[in-house]
């Protein structure tokens, strides 16, 4: 009977999803339509108010990273939001999303109610006590989810296993990590597949089958699956592809952003993998070929224009294979794409150290995967519950524990943001409700659906941590966690129960890696200690961008990107924290090993990411990496490191400055004013430049590099 259950609310959702297709205009006018009241919204506009600009944070690097990437183009008017606006769409987006849900399920609310709660919601976003991420920012609300039904976008990530007898399932989980990145998901894949000695490469027959490519996502992913078929069944034709209909480069993307590649990187791709099959043709498809089919469909992605592509390899910690990888003396041709991929080994309990120890040390990689502790326990601090037995990996930054096929939702608070706990509390509540309902709209592969329905997990985060710890200290944090954790619990039985009808989450909690919607909120990223308390922080942009100009005016240095001088330009943005953080310089290997224990054991049920920087001029080797894994594998799920480097490259990133030159800079930068309603002249150069278009988004855990 439980199963009937699950079958029919996955058919339920079903048909949430192809109800949203219908016309845009006429969702627009139902009643499924959540809408916060115009007077309300008007509170927050600055046009109306006159009251100050937004408080972003580390002096206009918030802002800048909020226009570059989430201020979407208004339908009703061709102007690009500002801040007000795009919470408004968030906001009615979601409690969309929940008024759908209950038409569906016949699920009486009380519209008062949730009128109240999306106030709450949008005051609690505005003012920056948490933020959805990224791709909840970029997507909620947008004709992407209500009129695409592509629920899927406004999930993190994912992962897929590609162990499958069938070959059908063995193919799927290639075309599921493409079709995943495309709408930029972040996918974790492991080599399983391998272990199987089944699958095999087949040489085609001579004769041909010609097959035109849509010019659509779908057409893409399609054309992988049709080459794949073409190798791995015996006794099939050889492919064709016709890429006339794919449209030519420089051509607007509009469901995704950016613009067109034209066809070529799809070219380049069935061309490695025409190459890969005849190479190792008539031999058991190894740990190797299946690394190097997720990447090169990864640089195919790249290419295309959907940004970046977060991938995460994870292998078996004896496969000398998987760990060469990245060797590239041994292998020079994975040069190509073989960076596509972070890759990480299935570490087990009790297991010698030494040589992946030596080889963290001299290569940064692998990270390590702890399945066991993931399977088994919940926080690691509360006692074994195997609630996740069926777990098979994790996500390209390892703070989700998931299954095969399995997508989540993040969302980031900011504890550091917060008077009190009470305060705190309450945005958990509004933070959680946000995740959860993102999970009422089910992606459209059957597999994903299924598994989502069940499980409902999510992961509530926090960023600001090393900013909490530097005022409140350790102990008013484990007391926040723990308060909080429990509040959580109880709230999702509540939520889940009574308002939504669906399963409880089968875990809630985590620690994202964070990037850009932490800078937004002022926030130190996840669990990570900051380079300095006082730095630059370097944005690239192009040299038409419309933020260019009010950059200038409010006395930012630019200057031309030493490696594109003709098309990029460099933001120096400086930055200062206070003085009452640890950073790098001082937090050991050892300190950034037992944060990301801490709040493993009383806060994140699913995973903490953290990358570990060691710093060799301290001692910290190799012979130190290993007595830490020793240490610390029965109290983490995941790690990474990284070997502290001095600065190899002009133009970095962050650059650290001291206080007195913080100040000194600070003197000649004004307040900066994006806000493009306001200012003539600024008008004026839009409309010269025609510069008005959708951000990209940034993807994934919003992280600028998934270490793990």
């Amino acid at each position: 009977m439980k199963h009937l259950r699950l079958i029919k609310q996955v058919q339920n959702y079903r048909s949430i999803a192809q109800a949203s297709t219908r016309n845009f205009s006429q969702l627009n006018d139902s009643a499924e339509n959540f809408r916060l009241s115009e007077l309300f919204v008007k509170q927050y506009d600055p046009k109306v108010t006159g009251k100050g600009p937004v408080q972003f944070g580390f002096n206009g690097v918030g802002e800048l990273a909020y226009r570059r990437s989430y201020s979407r183009v208004r339908e009703v008017d061709g102007q690009q939001e500002d801040w007000h606006q795009t919470v408004e769409r968030v906001v009615n987006g979601v409690f969309t999303v929940m008024v759908r849900h209950s038409n569906e399920n016949n699920i009486k609310v009380d519209s008062h109610e949730q009128q109240k709660l999306a106030r709450k919601m949008y005051e609690k976003i505005y003012n920056f006590k948490f933020l959805p991420p990224g791709r909840g920012l970029w997507a909620m609300g947008t004709n992407i989810t209500e009129k695409k039904g592509l629920y899927a976008a406004l999930n993190n990530c994912a992962f897929v296993s590609t162990k499958s007898d069938d070959v059908d399932g063995f193919i799927k989980s290639f075309t599921f990590l493409m079709d995943s990145s495309m709408m930029g998901v972040g996918v974790g894949f492991d080599t399983k597949g391998a272990l199987l000695h089944k699958h095999r490469f087949y040489l085609p027959k001579d004769e041909t089958i010609r097959i035109v490519i849509d010019d659509t996502r779908e057409g893409w992913v399609r054309s992988l699956e049709q080459q794949l078929n073409s190798y791995l069944r015996p006794g099939q034709k050889k492919v064709v592809f016709d890429y006339s209909q794919i449209r030519p480069p420089g051509i607007p993307l509009k469901t995704f952003g950016g613009t067109s590649s034209g066809p070529e990187p799809l070219v380049q791709m069935h061309k490695y993998i025409d190459e890969l099959a005849a190479r190792f043709q008539n031999q058991v498809i190894s740990t190797r070929q299946i690394v190097d089919i997720m990447n090169i469909i990864g640089k195919c992605v790249v290419a295309g224009n959907i940004r970046r592509v977060a991938e995460i390899a994870l292998g078996e910690a004896e496969d000398s294979e998987f760990i060469n990888l990245k060797n590239y003396k041994l292998n020079p041709d994975r040069m190509e794409y073989g960076w596509v991929s972070n890759n990480s080994i299935y570490a087990k309990l009790g297991m010698n150290y030494k040589e992946v120890a030596e080889s963290i040390y001299k290569n940064g990689e692998p990270g390590l995967c702890w399945l066991e502790n993931m399977q088994q326990y919940s926080r690691m601090g509360d006692p074994k519950d195997n609630r996740d037995h069926l777990a098979a990996g994790g996500n390209p930054c390892l703070e989700q524990t998931l299954e095969s096929y399995e997508m989540c939702c993040l969302v980031e608070t900011f504890p550091h943001n917060h008077n009190s706990y009470e305060e705190f509390e309450e945005t958990l509540k509004l933070a959680f409700m946000y995740a959860k309902a993102v999970t009422l709209g089910l992606p459209h592969w059957d597999e994903t659906a299924k598994v989502m329905a069940r499980n409902r997990r999510i992961g509530c985060s926090m960023s600001g941590i090393a900013q909490f710890i530097g005022t409140r200290g350790v102990h008013e944090l484990v007391n926040w966690c723990d308060q909080g954790y429990s509040y959580l619990k109880k709230y999702d039985s509540y939520l889940s129960k009574e308002l939504f009808k669906i399963p409880e989450s089968i875990k809630i909690t985590s620690i994202k890696p964070s990037g850009t919607v932490s800078l937004l909120a002022g926030a130190t990223p996840g669990v990570h200690f900051p380079l300095s308390a006082n730095y630059i922080r370097r944005v690239r942009l192009g040299k038409s961008s419309h933020l260019i100009q009010p950059l200038l005016q409010a006395g930012y240095h630019i200057e031309d990107d030493q490696m594109d001088k003709q098309h990029t330009s460099v933001v120096e943005i400086p930055v200062s924290l206070g003085d009452n953080i640890r950073t790098l310089k001082e937090a050991t290997m050892w300190e950034q090993l037992q944060v990301a224990s801490l709040l493993q054991k009383h806060w994140a049920d699913n995973q903490v990411s953290c990358t570990v920087t060691f710093d060799p001029e301290k001692g910290e080797d190799a012979s130190q990496i290993e007595k830490a894994l020793d240490y610390f594998q029965y109290q983490l799920k995941g790690i990474s490191f990284l070997p502290k480097t001095k600065d190899v490259y002009p133009q970095m990133p962050y650059e650290e400055i001291t206080k007195e030159e913080y100040h000194s800079k600070m003197q000649n930068i004004h307040q900066l004013r994006l806000d493009r309603s306001k200012d003539e002249n600024f008008l004026k150069f839009i409309q010269t430049e025609q510069v008005i278009s959708d951000p990209q988004p940034e993807n994934y855990c919003d992280a600028d590099k998934c270490k793990i």
